[in-house]
């Protein structure tokens, strides 16, 4: 089960991820977020009760974080993580991606939605992946990125704790979840692979973060060639 960033979907999820993992004989589940203050509490939920049995789970950005703040809670359910654009450690502080979040939810309350998309200065792929997951959040969407805004994502220490399979995924050149970012979390988690992209290839094709993210993940498990080419 992977889990959307703070105000992106369960589609965008399904771009990312569905045709890397189906070409290693795994079905993607991919909840769709319920919008507002409790977005992070129902995507916990959606995990307990998925993980029946040991569950592959993960995330983009705040679904990283997520995933991995379940299975730190769930250690015997988890079975390994693939986590793609982890934003920050600890305290969001001043990170880009909180900011981002922070302003986002101010512009939303001040100006509308209509105004905020207006203003965003950003690739056309990214703007429109924007307009549709936003529009579908309303009315929680500034709840929903004030979630991001605030909530402590896992702290180094926290993930020394986690063995299991582990691949991270990043972009070079993605200012909003700097690369520094998930190459602390490979080097510090003990089973981790890492295997970046950029955002350029992305926004070309959407699976290009997810086969980075199960190739790093298929490499924690030890494979070292496939069949067939994800």
């Amino acid at each position: 089960m992977l889990l959307p960033g703070t105000a992106s979907d369960e589609l965008f999820v399904r771009s990312v991820f569905e045709g890397p993992l189906r070409t290693v004989g795994i079905q993607l589940v991919a909840p769709r977020p319920v919008p507002g203050k409790t977005l992070a509490e129902t995507h916990l939920r959606a995990l307990d009760d998925m993980a029946e049995r040991p569950v592959l789970a993960g995330g983009i950005s705040l679904g990283a974080h997520l995933a991995v703040e379940w299975a730190l809670a769930n250690p015997g359910r988890c079975a390994g993580l693939l986590l793609a654009l982890p934003a920050w450690n600890g305290s969001p502080g001043d990170a880009p991606a909180a900011v981002s979040a922070r302003l986002s939810a101010q512009a939303v309350r001040e100006h509308g939605l209509d105004a905020t998309l207006a203003t965003v200065d950003a690739e056309p792929w990214l703007t429109a992946e924007l307009s549709r997951a936003w529009r579908r959040a309303e009315p929680g969407l500034a709840d929903s990125l004030d979630v991001a805004a605030t909530r402590p994502a896992p702290e180094l220490t926290d993930l020394t704790r986690i063995t299991v399979p582990t691949g991270i995924a990043g972009c070079s050149d993605d200012l909003v979840h700097p690369i520094e970012v998930a190459k602390r979390w490979a080097s510090t988690i003990s089973n981790a692979q890492l295997c970046t992209t950029t955002l350029r290839a992305l926004g070309n094709d959407r699976e290009s973060l997810g086969r980075a993210a199960v190739l790093a993940w298929l490499k924690a498990v030890g494979v070292t060639r496939m069949e067939q080419p994800i």
